[in-house]
């Protein structure tokens, strides 16, 4: 089968079953991208030994994350079952060794340093709305306007991680910036639209947040996403349920979430370390 009927065909069959706009162009460049190696390599039949070469040449030479080896199995194993009809070779049988990676937070003061830093009016808005609501990046970019809630402070976030709908609470202070923003931008049907309106570029939000990260003069690896944890991580400390920020999230698993209780400063509070019971001159 060819490189274009092979695309044209995954494409189709994803949207029949309703996967996401998102995950489609997922699936559809980590087939492009196998494609691609088969005929640098001048494969002409793909057999497991292939695959295999393949997938090692993924993590050995690109250095891929498991996430992203994740979703380039996920792919392969649709091209198997749902366009050739086959059965999906052992090679793709793959279980990995689970990383526990502690997600970076910045503390309340660090948060705050980056939003007073930030003088465009628009970049703030961006900012307050992902750290305020604890929303994903692809979350953000999707918001319409009405899907801010301001009668009963919240933010609706249509078709999800999981195609899924939830709510998150809209904040009075990110309500005041909001207003002061609609009224100078006028954005028509997106809450944050690029100059030639449509959805705003997550290229653009990723530049922000970096250059916002420079100006406070914080060091640490802060990205967008850190805004999220922190979001979580900070609720936690503040009291709240682990089961709402679940919801709030958009966690399918309580256990996602749990990560958050082993990074919260309020375990750590409870342990004083053996240093500090020495008499030192």
């Amino acid at each position: 089968m060819l490189k274009a009927d092979l695309l044209k065909k995954a494409k189709q069959k994803l949207r029949i079953r309703n996967y996401s706009e998102q995950t489609i162009a997922s699936y559809l460049s980590a087939i492009n991208h196998f494609a691609n190696w088969l005929i640098t390599e001048k494969v002409t039949q793909v057999n497991d030994e292939w695959v295999e070469k393949y997938l090692y040449h993924l993590k050995q030479s690109e250095k891929r994350s498991i996430s992203s080896m994740k979703q380039t199995i996920a792919s392969l194993k649709f091209i198997y079952t749902d366009i050739l009809n086959k059965d999906i070779p052992d090679s793709l049988q793959v279980r990995f060794r689970k990383e526990e990676k502690i997600p970076v937070v910045l503390s309340e003061s660090e948060v705050a340093k980056i939003f007073n830093g930030i003088t465009n009016l628009k970049h703030k808005a961006i900012l307050m709305t992902i750290y305020s609501s604890g929303i994903r990046l692809s979350e953000l970019l999707s918001l319409q306007i009405k899907d801010i809630d301001f009668d009963r402070d919240l933010i609706i976030i249509k078709q999800g991680k999981g195609r899924k709908d939830r709510q998150s609470v809209l904040s009075q202070s990110l309500k005041e910036v909001l207003d002061q923003y609609y009224r100078e931008y006028r954005p028509k049907e997106f809450v944050f639209e690029g100059q030639k309106g449509g959805k705003y570029s997550p290229s653009s939000v990723q530049a922000i947040m970096k250059r916002a990260v420079k100006i406070a003069g914080i060091k640490k690896h802060a990205t967008v996403h850190t805004l999220r944890h922190s979001f979580a991580t900070h609720l936690l400390e503040n009291g709240t349920d682990i089961r709402f920020i679940q919801e709030l999230l958009g966690h399918k698993r309580l256990e996602t979430t749990q990560i958050y209780t082993h990074i919260s400063k309020i375990a750590f509070e409870r342990i004083k370390s053996p240093l500090d019971r020495l008499d030192i001159n």
